[in-house]
């Protein structure tokens, strides 16, 4: 058997050798409130990607309203999935857009949480938090479970400073149909019709303004959704965007080639990439590549959370070497192409927040965004955390993001620093 070449990075990098080209964009088809619901199709769950095992409330059970950012149900996050500083938490449904196909209807799950005290006025300010790699199973949905340590120090700091929060679960996770992982038009499609929808409903007091926050994976979601926003959303107002641990998909910027023998967590992120190219491409089958000894890890990429994939290529030593009867990589880098942005030239103001130690996105594809973002037009500040790991770098950041925020929705100019190097030690954060 011929070694193989598949590379070991996180969500952020396992574009392999990511090509430079834009994926096919067909454009959203517009669909309003007088669009017959009967030639809507409705999404049936697909079980070979995930679906199942959540309540009743992720299921619409017909077709999604034909207008995007149609708030649909609302209920009350379960005990133990809502935030400390939020005086109301609830799971919100709303109608989105399909991102891989640009027009069909699809419902999308996510939270909205409140902030305590009262509101000023027009309403809270609002934070669309763009969550990171989770697993592809509707069970892994964020609204469908607590928080992780990290995020919840990191939204309840947001609530904290007075900002309404809504997060958006993406298309395919909770609610029926696959979760296109990493594939960037549906992440944007999903975190901008989640602001549509809470924005919409005057009962809940959110303010027009709001300001895009993502890591790892959502770090690619929040910037790319920053672009998306000028075509798919141009009446929102967005004042900026907080990015942390944000991959990069091109030539340039894959990393080197990795051990194929090598045992690592973050192998379950190439099986992830996987799925999304059987979704592009039905023809695609992650059978024809695994070999025997790897059903269980397939199994469990499908229908697990990446905590227990994780857990469980360890203790099995799962690599590519073990796990594949052939390399993969020639038959996905079509799709490839999916997981790049359509413009580096986005809306707003843009603060990129690097860890010095990331090991999951590393740190020069990441300043290889953000020299091509500047070059592009973009407003950026970059902040590098010199001892800060890609998690770390989260909460790390929060002393430069947090000012950044607060001018973004006053509206107070930010030029950025694309003309200087920025760095930062975290070591004390």
């Amino acid at each position: 058997m011929k070694p193989m070449k598949l590379l070991l990075a996180s969500a952020a990098v396992l574009a392999l050798a990511a090509c430079e080209q834009k994926a096919p964009e067909p454009q959203p088809t517009e669909l309003g409130p007088d669009t017959a619901q009967a030639d809507i199709p409705t999404i049936t769950p697909i079980p070979a990607q995930g679906d199942g095992g959540v309540a009743d409330f992720y299921d619409l059970a017909g077709p999604a309203p034909a207008k995007p950012g149609t708030l649909i149900r609302t209920e009350a996050q379960p005990e133990g999935t809502s935030l400390a500083e939020a005086a109301q938490a609830m799971r919100i449904l709303y109608s989105s857009t399909n991102g891989l196909d640009g027009k069909t209807p699809v419902a999308v799950s996510g939270s909205l949480f409140v902030p305590k005290g009262e509101a000023p006025a027009g309403g809270f300010p609002l934070i669309a938090w763009a969550h990171g790699t989770v697993g592809i199973a509707d069970t892994c949905a964020p609204s469908n479970n607590p928080r992780s340590e990290r995020d919840t120090k990191y939204l309840n700091h947001w609530l904290q400073q007075g900002y309404a929060v809504v997060a958006s679960d993406y298309q395919g996770l909770g609610t029926p149909g696959g979760h296109p992982y990493l594939a960037t038009r549906p992440a944007s499609y999903s975190v901008l019709d989640a602001i549509r929808a809470v924005q919409g409903d005057p009962n809940l007091n959110i303010a027009k303004s709001v300001v895009l926050v993502g890591q790892s994976q959502g770090g690619g979601a929040a910037f790319a959704t920053a672009g998306e926003a000028v075509s798919y959303a141009p009446e929102l107002d967005i004042r900026g965007t907080v990015a942390t641990g944000t991959p990069y998909f091109t030539n340039d910027t894959a990393p080197a080639v990795r051990d194929p023998a090598a045992v690592s967590p973050v192998f379950a992120y190439s099986i992830y990439i996987m799925y999304l190219a059987e979704q592009a491409d039905p023809s695609f089958k992650i059978a024809y590549y695994a070999n025997e000894k790897a059903a269980s890890l397939i199994e469990s990429t499908r229908t697990q959370c990446f905590g227990k994939t994780a857990k469980l290529i360890m203790d099995e030593k799962f690599s590519p070497a073990t796990a594949f009867t052939k390399d993969p990589t020639p038959a996905i880098a079509k799709y490839y192409p999916l997981m790049s942005y359509s413009t580096l030239k986005v809306k707003g103001p843009v603060f990129v927040g690097t860890g010095g130690q990331d090991k999951d996105v590393p740190p020069a594809g990441q300043q290889r965004l953000v020299n091509d973002a500047c070059t592009a037009g973009a407003v950026i500040e970059h902040k590098i955390y010199a001892n800060l790991d890609h998690s770390g770098t989260v909460n790390g950041s929060l002393a430069d993001s947090t000012p950044f925020v607060k001018k973004a929705f006053a509206g107070e100019a930010i030029t950025g620093n694309c003309k200087t190097a920025a760095s930062t030690d975290g070591s004390a954060r």
